[in-house]
């Protein structure tokens, strides 16, 4: 059975912003690795056009990106959308039956599968849908924007800590 997880960078006063602050060098490969094992990512639009620019390759990458790259486009991705008509390459469009899709694609996979963006992550904690919380924690503070729990906050435990180069660390927390 698969495993949904809800990871993302945080700033020390609860938002996520990709804009604003990310991963080191050291959290950059840790991604890469993230990647290059999960069984798969589910999108809600937004995050899912976002991500759509590692489709492509750029002539500024390095190594690093390209190997991200490379993990992403090779993972199944599955997109929660009403408005689009169509995804990109090894991505499926996930109708109206979210709770019914999410349920069966974790019954018939193994593996963990990325939940990406607050938002749908929101909907998937009100579905009891999510086992693990993935927070990096960064040392900025952004004062407002995204938070990255978009609703209520659900019961947690603490299951694992870890510093991750010289300045962020990864919590994960599972549902009570």
């Amino acid at each position: 059975m698969a495993k949904l997880v809800f990871g993302m960078n945080q700033s020390l006063d609860g938002y996520v912003d990709h804009t604003a602050f990310g991963p080191s060098p050291t959290l950059f490969r840790i991604f890469i690795e993230e990647a290059e094992r999960q069984a798969g990512s589910i999108y809600g639009r937004r995050m899912y056009e976002i991500m759509r620019y590692w489709d492509d390759d750029h002539p500024e990458w390095d190594a690093e990106r390209l190997a991200y790259a490379k993990a992403w486009r090779k993972q199944p991705k599955w997109v929660v959308s009403r408005s689009l008509k169509s995804v990109g390459p090894n991505a499926t469009l996930v109708g109206d039956d979210l709770e019914g899709a999410m349920r069966a694609l974790k019954a018939e996979r193994d593996g963990e599968i990325e939940v990406a963006g607050p938002d749908l992550a929101r909907s998937f904690t009100d579905l009891g849908l999510i086992d693990e919380y993935r927070i990096y924690l960064h040392p900025v503070v952004l004062g407002h924007g995204k938070p990255y729990f978009a609703g209520p906050r659900p019961r947690l435990r603490l299951v694992a800590n870890d510093r991750i180069g010289e300045d962020v660390v990864r919590l994960s927390y599972v549902p009570l």
